[in-house]
């Protein structure tokens, strides 16, 4: 059972106890992403999440890998568009040394200097990585198209160009803007106690908060239909599609979900079927939903030959108008059903998958669904809901990024619309 409790400055902790097991997994979800950074500061959020890491008032970056190294937890941390995580899985034994070196990182980095521009370069590295693996990058780029100058059009590392104006200054302001305890969610699954609880208060009970300081209710992106296509030497063109998808919370995100699942978002899947198993156009093939707190976005990749690039797309054209004008079949529904159930129920078996599920829904939602409210939702979703769910997201135009050696798009995509 999920409970929620909140601290009297606003700090929330949503907790999942499973007494049958022997560890915990403790996440920290703080709402600072790529998102919420000017165009400036793009990166920042990433930036920041590095050099947590790098060095403590009373640990060094080594020692802080060691504090979980002997007690046998592990520790890491991620950036996304919308929010950041921090996350350790212990011994339940471990639970409150764990947490504790959790503080001391977020509370007393001391972002040195000589840290910082190792880590600038450690940063410009991930990012020349990205940007030599196009079907990486090619991502980027659909985002990039779809959405234009909003937020959450840029890359979540930043650019080579904007890491270089980070200080320590910038750091702490925006450290100071976006981790406050209105904005913190912490997240525990597995053999929980009250002592752990008491611990986390005693922690971060002091944290200062400044209700709705940070802009939570940010413009809502309009979708745009840009395409754009970038010349690199790779031995395949990496095409992405994009349309119009659905916010995390909206109430036909669970058709959406089916109607990805049958579209490519699996082996059986219409896009998989046609262009890998029955044409042999792609080795690579699928799609997925990427939903916002207002906002959302489908996305069809494909990588092939470029010599095969045309056919490609007119299959992948031809399958994407078959859906939006007939929808899925009542085989096609009914197994994604079954598959996005067993997808969810085996996902949630570990204390990692609760405490990312947990902590995320309460920071995004505010609120969490049981496992039998997602099936009955999952169980209501019918042939005319995903219907209708297509002819929304299929509309007449889409958002387009190619990746290939010479740059070009599909000869056919500037004849009439296929849609």
């Amino acid at each position: 059972m999920v409970q929620t409790r909140t601290l009297t400055n606003g700090l929330r902790i949503v907790t999942e106890d499973i007494p049958t097991v022997r560890s915990m997994t403790i996440g920290i979800w703080i709402g600072s992403g790529s998102r919420y950074e000017s165009a400036e500061e793009n990166g920042i959020s990433h930036f920041l999440e590095h050099m947590f890491f790098k060095g403590t008032s009373t640990r060094t970056a080594s020692e802080i890998a060691e504090s979980f190294d002997k007690i046998g937890g592990h520790v890491n941390a991620f950036t996304s568009k919308e929010y950041t995580c921090f996350y350790a899985k212990v011994l339940d034994q471990h639970a409150k040394q764990a947490l504790s070196t959790l503080a001391d990182m977020l509370f007393y980095s001391t972002f040195d200097e000589t840290e910082l521009e190792k880590e600038r370069q450690v940063i410009a590295e991930e990012i020349k990585m990205v940007d030599d693996t196009p079907d990486d990058i090619i991502h980027d780029y659909l985002d990039e198209a779809s959405f234009g100058n909003h937020p959450l059009g840029r890359p979540i590392l930043g650019t080579e160009e904007t890491i270089q104006t980070f200080t320590r200054n910038s750091l702490i302001k925006h450290m100071d803007r976006c981790y406050t305890a209105d904005n913190i969610v912490i997240s525990l699954a597995g053999n929980k106690t009250e002592e752990v609880m008491e611990h986390i208060e005693s922690l971060f009970g002091g944290l200062h908060s400044r209700p709705n300081h940070l802009e939570r209710s940010i413009m809502a992106p309009s979708f745009l239909t840009g395409k754009t296509a970038k010349q690199k030497e790779t031995e395949q063109a990496h095409l992405c599609l994009g349309f119009p998808g659905l916010p995390a919370d909206h109430e036909d995100v669970y058709s959406l979900t089916l109607l990805n699942n049958a579209l490519g978002g699996s082996m059986s899947s219409r896009l998989f079927q046609s262009i890998r198993e029955e044409k042999g156009l792609a080795y690579s093939v699928f799609s997925y939903h990427a939903p916002f707190i207002d906002s959302g976005l489908l996305t069809i990749y494909v990588g092939s030959s470029l010599e095969q690039l045309d056919e490609m797309y007119e299959a992948t054209m031809a399958t994407i108008q078959d859906v939006k004008a007939k929808g899925l079949t009542v085989k096609e529904l009914e197994n994604g059903k079954e598959q996005l159930k067993g997808n969810i129920m085996l996902g949630l078996e570990s204390t990692s998958s609760k405490m990312s599920r947990n902590g995320k829904n309460e920071l995004m939602l505010g609120h969490h669904r049981s496992l039998d409210e997602v099936i009955q939702r999952i169980e209501a979703v019918g042939l005319e809901d995903i219907k209708k769910t297509a002819e929304y997201v299929f509309q007449t135009d889409y958002s387009l990024s190619l990746i290939s050696r010479e740059g070009t798009y599909p000869t056919t995509l500037w004849q009439e619309s296929l849609l």
